[in-house]
């Protein structure tokens, strides 16, 4: 349980020690993109990654060449995929979620928070570590497509462009100017 033997200790150096060489060496020539989180499919692939790593490392019935391939695989399809992404408007649309508008200007966009299934008390948290203490001096939250928060200050009149192709802006930025 403890020990089974030197050899599987040896093993794990040696194999460990190979994949992780031929991971960073992969990742260099994919580039930085292949382990960035800007949406939920570069999580998965960040994920499957590790995932492999530890299956290579652990498995004996994993090869080193079966792990390599499967590297090669994982990172040759996300380059694809981003690849395509930047190129086709329509591939990005049917892989990519949109950001979402949570919260805009005092209000809450409680229809925005139910589809999203997220509580106002996640938002105030979301604030809370931006080190905000006061809504009055936030603009927007926004729901991003890898799942995190972003806060923006206070902009008063701006025409706040960063929002611009945010889900639910220009229904909000209307209701605000309206009211």
């Amino acid at each position: 349980m403890f020990f089974d033997s030197w050899h599987d200790l040896v093993r794990i150096l040696i194999v460990g020690g190979l994949a992780y060489v031929g991971l960073v060496l992969l990742l260099r020539v994919t580039g930085k993109r292949t382990l960035s989180k800007m949406n939920a499919f570069d999580l998965v692939v960040t994920v499957a990654l590790g995932s492999t790593l530890a299956t290579v490392l652990l498995s004996k019935d994993v090869t080193l060449t079966e792990g390599l391939l499967a590297f090669v695989l994982l990172c040759g399809l996300q380059y694809v995929v981003a690849t395509a992404s930047v190129h086709s408007p329509r591939f990005r649309d049917l892989i990519k979620a949109e950001p979402s508008l949570l919260f805009y200007r005092g209000r809450f966009l409680t229809p925005a928070l139910h589809k999203e299934r997220v509580t106002e008390d996640e938002v105030l948290a979301a604030v809370r570590s931006q080190g905000k203490a006061e809504l009055g001096s936030v603009e927007a939250v926004i729901l991003e497509t890898d799942g995190s928060f972003s806060v923006i200050s206070g902009a008063g009149d701006s025409r706040a462009d960063t929002l611009r192709s945010v889900h639910g802006f220009a229904d909000a930025r209307d209701a605000a100017t309206t009211t």
